[in-house]
């Protein structure tokens, strides 16, 4: 059964390997560098420091997968909207874990205050992680066409969204 966790500062280089492979093979990311350990540290504390969720997700004793939220804008009226981030081993793509893993994503954000998730998502042929965020409650609010250049082509970014908690139906009494 898989386990859904917080991460562990010793789940980052199986993190940072799972990145790496889609920064280096697929369009997920429109990073064109793989960041280092040192770097995927960095960005996982500050996640943490924001009191926002980074998770793993262990299948057969492994990490095979990682989510986070972090801040969508800087500007201060962007404070109640999260983007998510959702990476999967590719042998591990295609069991459920990506639906759990995001499943929890979304209940922790709803917890720590938050009232929208923004998904951006690197390729409009992304049919699976379109498909994940479409079937969690994800509408498609939008698509950046030919925004990223990446493998000697041009990709859209594709935009979906979803409310958190009660969304914009009453004032907001807490920030995240």
């Amino acid at each position: 059964m898989p386990l859904v966790r917080p991460s562990r500062a010793d789940d980052v280089p199986a993190v940072t390997a799972i990145y790496r492979h889609h920064v280096l093979h697929g369009t997920a990311s429109f990073e064109l560098d793989a960041p280092d350990e040192a770097e995927m540290a960095r960005r996982r504390n500050d996640v943490l420091s924001r009191g926002l969720p980074y998770l793993v997700v262990e299948d057969a004793g492994t990490v095979a997968g990682y989510a986070y939220a972090g801040p969508f804008r800087p500007r201060p009226a962007y404070r109640f909207c999260v983007e998510n981030s959702i990476y999967l081993a590719p042998e591990r793509q295609g069991r459920g874990l990506g639906r759990a893993l995001l499943a929890e994503l979304i209940t922790r954000c709803e917890a720590a205050g938050a009232r929208q998730m923004v998904a951006v998502i690197g390729g409009s042929d992304n049919a699976g992680s379109i498909g994940l965020h479409g079937a969690l409650g994800f509408t498609h609010t939008g698509k950046l066409a030919s925004s990223g250049w990446k493998f000697g082509r041009w990709h859209d970014t594709v935009l979906m969204q979803r409310a958190l908690g009660v969304g914009d139906s009453t004032g907001a009494e807490a920030s995240p």
